[in-house]
C-alpha cells in the first residue's frame, strides 16, 4: 500500500469515529424492531465471515509451520472435497437461509394497521403526504416526518425524477424510490427521539444536501402534531408579518402552498407549518429567521441547481419580513 493510499484509509476511519462520536446515524444503533433485525443480520454475516477467516488463516499457519509429513492430510482428496466445497455451501446456505427467513419477518406488518405515509423523492427534498385508510391524502408536508412510537409505517416509495433511496439508519435498512414505481418499506421506533435520514443513492450534485428527519412520538403526542398540521397556516399578527405575507403570496404562490391564503402552487415544498420544522432546504440549514432569508436570497448558492432560484432582488427590509411571516408558520 502507498503512503497516499495509507494517509486516505487513515482518513476514511477517522471520519467514521468522529461520525460515531458526534451523534451521526449509525446503523448498528437500532431503535426499532426493522433496524434490529437488520443489524443482527449485520453481525451474523461479520462474525460468520470473521470465524471463516479466522479458521482459514489458521489452518494456512498450521500449513506453512508444520513439517510435510504431519501436514499431509490438508491435500487429500476428502479434506479438498469437505473444505473447499461441502463447507462453502452448507456455510453459505444458512446464512442466505437465515437472512431470507428475517426478511420475511421484515416485510410483514406486526400489530395494529399501519400508518401510510408516502414519500415522493424529488432532486433534491422530499414531499410527504399522510394517507388515511382509504388512501386519501390527509396531510402535505416536506422534508421532516413525524411518527408514533409503537405502530408501523408504511412508507410508500416514489420518484419524480431520478433514482433515490430512503434510508433511516437506527430505525432500518434501505429502500430504492425508483422513478415509474412504488416500493413499500416498514420501518417503526421503539423510542421517542429525533432520527436523521439520507438519500443513499446518489441521485445528482446536491445528493450530499438531501438529508430529512424522523421525529418518533408518543401516541398523543402524534396525534396532537397532526391535528395541529391539518391547521390552515397562522394568521399574521403584526403589520410587519402582513407585509411578508403579502410578499410571499406575490413572489412564492406559484410553487408553494400555505394553506389558508391564496399560495396554492405546488412545485415546491407546502410551507404552511414551516417554521415548525427543524431545518429548511432538506437539511441543508438550520431552521430560523436568519437562515430563512438567506436561503431566500442565495439559494442557488447554499444549494447549487435546486429548483428553487436566488431571490435578490428584495430590500433588507423586505427580506426580513418575509423571512419572519415564514418563521412565524408553526
Amino acid at each position: 500500500m502507498s503512503r497516499d493510499s495509507r494517509w486516505r484509509l487513515a482518513a476514511v476511519l477517522a471520519m467514521m469515529l468522529l461520525g460515531a462520536c458526534s451523534g451521526m446515524p449509525v446503523a448498528l444503533d437500532p431503535h426499532g424492531s426493522n433496524a434490529r433485525q437488520t443489524a443482527r443480520i449485520a453481525w451474523v454475516l461479520l462474525w460468520g465471515g470473521a470465524s471463516i477467516f479466522a479458521l482459514v488463516m489458521a489452518l494456512v499457519a498450521y500449513a506453512i509451520l508444520e513439517s510435510p509429513t504431519r501436514r499431509a492430510w490438508l491435500g487429500r482428496r476428502a479434506f479438498v472435497i469437505g473444505a473447499g466445497i461441502v463447507f462453502p455451501v452448507a456455510a453459505l446456505s444458512a446464512l442466505l437461509f437465515y437472512t431470507l427467513t428475517v426478511f420475511g419477518v421484515l416485510a410483514s406488518s406486526r400489530g395494529a394497521a399501519p400508518l401510510r405515509i408516502e414519500i415522493v423523492g424529488q432532486m433534491w427534498w422530499w414531499r410527504v403526504r399522510y394517507l388515511d385508510a382509504d388512501g386519501a391524502t390527509v396531510l402535505v408536508t416536506a422534508n421532516e416526518m413525524h411518527i408514533p412510537v409503537g405502530r408501523t409505517i408504511e412508507f410508500a416509495l416514489e420518484s419524480a425524477d431520478v433514482l433515490h433511496s430512503f434510508w433511516v439508519p437506527n430505525l432500518g435498512g434501505k429502500l430504492d424510490l425508483i422513478p415509474g414505481r412504488v416500493n413499500v418499506l416498514r420501518l417503526d421506533a421503539d423510542r421517542t427521539g429525533v432520527f436523521r435520514g439520507q438519500c443513499a443513492e446518489y441521485c445528482g450534485a446536491q445528493h450530499a444536501k438531501m438529508a430529512f428527519y424522523v421525529v418518533a412520538h408518543t401516541a398523543a403526542e402524534f396525534d396532537a402534531w397532526l391535528a395541529a398540521q391539518r391547521l390552515p397556516g397562522n394568521a399574521p399578527r403584526t403589520p410587519a408579518l402582513q407585509r411578508g405575507r403579502a410578499l410571499f403570496v406575490a413572489n412564492c404562490a406559484g410553487c408553494h402552498t400555505v394553506r389558508g391564503t391564496a399560495a396554492m402552487g405546488e412545485l415546491g415544498p407546502d410551507l404552511t407549518h414551516v417554521g415548525s420544522r427543524r431545518s429548511i432546504g432538506a437539511g441543508a440549514l438550520p431552521n430560523n429567521v436568519g437562515t430563512i432569508a438567506g436561503w431566500i436570497a442565495a439559494s442557488q448558492h447554499i444549494k447549487p441547481e435546486n429548483a428553487m432560484p436566488s431571490f435578490d432582488g428584495f430590500s433588507g427590509e423586505e427580506l426580513g419580513v418575509l423571512a419572519a411571516y415564514l418563521e412565524s408558520l408553526k
